[in-house]
Formats: structure tokens, sequence, C-alpha cells
């Protein structure tokens, strides 16, 4: 299978900028482990040899999930004292997977669970989740947090708006059945992989069931925000109007019943694969540097240098995309430093009501035997 287009650009900022900036995506993972949890004490494993292997897939630098791999690990560990374990790390071929690996061997300031567990193997795989990563019937427990919601390519361009989610007719519709595609591919992809009796957990960015999705709860919209800013770029001759038009994040956010159409579909391939939902809930985890600003030191322009950057980790390889291939790098760079410097002097000068709560969707899957 080739490589996809999202694949060929898509990376969060490396060299452990992604896990210092991104507090929140940690607390989504740390709250729920305890259903990660659950879902590996369901699994029989009293006669199982092993290796127990899993997947993180969508890691990133691997700092934002490295305290539920050391429960979940020590939980094996504890309860089955010779049983192999593998973690195969996995992410699109330009993430910084230098960053994991330093961070596992205790060479970065996150505390690593390497030397805290015995007979534990370590690697990584630049696949994409939309193509297959493991051989079949070889994977016990495949994970992803805040990833699944990245498309394979972009179906078209939106041309009101940055994100799917200001889409409207067409555009909208053709996003959102690119997004069913690619959800159906990814859970087949993982249910192949799958051993009978192993587990997914999945927690997706998605919509709720009150229209609440990432950064959009009930006070200034913070992808209506990207919007605003890139089009008077536009407008104010920085970017060209088809820069504007170009730049869409490769992203699909999806309701429980998207999510859950192929596991409820008896002639699907995916649930005729053996896939079956166990455990299906929304949540929504508070912005940390929102929550700090109002309830602690309400400082403005500290809030602002603070937000600002968690945008910048995941947000600016899509807008660096939508720019023209004969910008130099540096103009590319110049102009991502006017983009976020908006941003930031917006949140600075009127703080209310910005915050990027996450709202996603937790999902655990079975194989059937």
């Amino acid at each position: 299978m080739s490589e996809t287009k999202t694949a060929g650009f898509m990376s969060m900022k490396g060299d452990g900028y992604y896990s210092k900036a991104t507090a929140g995506a940690k607390d989504v993972i740390d709250n729920a482990t305890p259903l990660v949890m659950d879902a590996i004490n369901s699994m029989d494993l009293s006669e199982y040899d092993g290796p127990f292997r899993a997947t993180d897939m969508g890691c990133a630098d691997g700092g934002t999930s490295v305290e539920l791999w050391r429960s979940l690990f020590s939980h094996l560990r504890e309860s089955y004292p010779n049983l192999p374990i593998e973690i195969i790390y996995a992410d699109l071929p330009r993430n910084d997977f230098s960053q994991i690996f330093r961070m596992i061997h205790g060479q970065t300031e996150i505390k690593s669970y390497y030397n805290d567990i015995d007979n534990l193997y370590v690697y990584a795989s630049g696949t994409s989740f939309h193509q297959a990563i493991l051989p079949p019937d070889t994977l016990n427990l495949g994970f992803s947090a805040t990833a699944s919601h990245y498309i394979s390519a972009n179906p078209c361009h939106i041309t009101n708006h940055v994100h799917m989610v200001g889409a409207i007719g067409e555009e909208r519709t053709a996003f959102e059945e690119q997004g069913a595609k690619d959800w159906e591919t990814m859970l087949l992809c993982r249910t192949k992989e799958l051993k009978p009796g192993g587990r997914l957990a999945l927690f997706n960015f998605g919509i709720d069931e009150e229209n609440r999705y990432l950064g959009h709860t009930g006070g200034i919209s913070m992808f209506d925000t990207f919007n605003e800013i890139f089009s008077e770029l536009a407008r104010d001759g920085v970017i060209t109007d088809f820069e504007y038009i170009a730049t869409n994040f490769p992203q699909c956010y999806r309701t429980a019943a998207q999510f859950t159409a192929p596991l409820n579909d008896h002639k699907n391939p995916v649930f005729k694969a053996g896939l079956r939902l166990e455990h299906i809930e929304s949540r929504v985890v508070r912005c940390p540097f929102e929550r700090d600003f109002t309830e602690n030191h309400k400082d403005p322009e500290l809030f602002a240098r603070e937000y600002i950057p968690t945008l910048r980790s995941w947000s600016e390889a899509t807008f660096l995309g939508g720019l023209s291939k004969d910008r130099s790098i540096d103009a590319k760079m110049k102009i991502m430093d006017t983009f976020y410097g908006r941003y930031h002097d917006r949140v600075a000068s009127s703080p209310v009501g910005h915050a990027m709560d996450y709202v996603h969707i937790y999902l655990i899957c079975s194989k059937i035997c």
C-alpha cells in the first residue's frame, strides 16, 4: 500500500516539544487509564506464554502515555511474573522516534518505566494506522489516544474554513465520507492484527451529544479563531487566497453514532472480522492552561504564553503544509510566527472564553474468539 497523502507531511513538533506543550492530552490518557486496565483484566492470560504485545498508535514523542504504560506493565508484571512484554510505538514516518527512545532510556526529563519492568522489549513502527502495522493475530492490546481523527487525505478544499467542523454542504459531506472510509479501514486493520480475545482502547477526538468538540465547549471556538486569523493573513497579503483555501486540517471529528456504525452493522467487514463494542462514553477534559489561569495566577499574558504552544505543537504542520512550495522555510516560519503571534495577542488582550477543552469519545472493543 502506498504512503498516504497525510503521512507525507504530518508530524507533531519534535525534540520533546509535543509532550511539554500538551498537558491536556496526558490528562486525557491518565484519567482514562482504568478503562484500559479493565480491558487487560478481561483477558485470560493464565495459560499464555507471550509475548504480550501492545501498540501505542499515534504516539508522537511517547511522553503523554508514559504513565499509562507504567501502570499497565507494572500490573501485568505483578500478575504474570514471567510474561514477556512488547510495546510497539507507531506513528507517521516524519515522527521524531529518536525522542521516544531517548525518553525510554532515561535521557529526557520524563521518568521512564523501562528499568522498572523486566523482560520488556520496546520497538517502533513508522507506519500510518490506516495501514497494516503488525502480522495477523499477534496483537493483545491496541491503544490510540487523540490520533485517529486524522484522515488519510483531504477529499477536497474547504473554501470557507480551515477545519471540517466549519465546512458546510458537499464539502462537509466529503470529509465525513472520507472519515467513515478511513475509520473502517483503521478498524479492519486492527481487527486483523488482534489475537482472539484481544482489545482495542481508542480515545478519539469527536463530537459529543451536546455538539461539543475540541476547543468548542461554550467559549470562544478554537477552530473558528484559527480560521479568522488565517483569513486575516490572506486579506492582509501575508499569504495568498489560494494558500488560505489550500489549508485544511486532514481530520474528521465523528459522533458516537459514526464511530459505532461499523461495529453495529452485521454486513460491515469490521463486524464480520469479529470486532465488537464493549464500552463507549464521551468525556470533556478541561484545558489545563485555562484552568490554571482562572483558578490560580489570573495573568492574561502568562496564560497566552502557556496556551499558544499547545495549539502550535499539533496544528503548525497543517498551516505549514498549506503554504506555497515556492516559499523558503525561513519565510514560512516567519508567517507561522505572525500567525501564532496574532493568536497570542488575542488571548493576552481578552483571555476569557479561550480554552482547548478536550472532547473525546472513548471506545473499548474486543475481538471475538
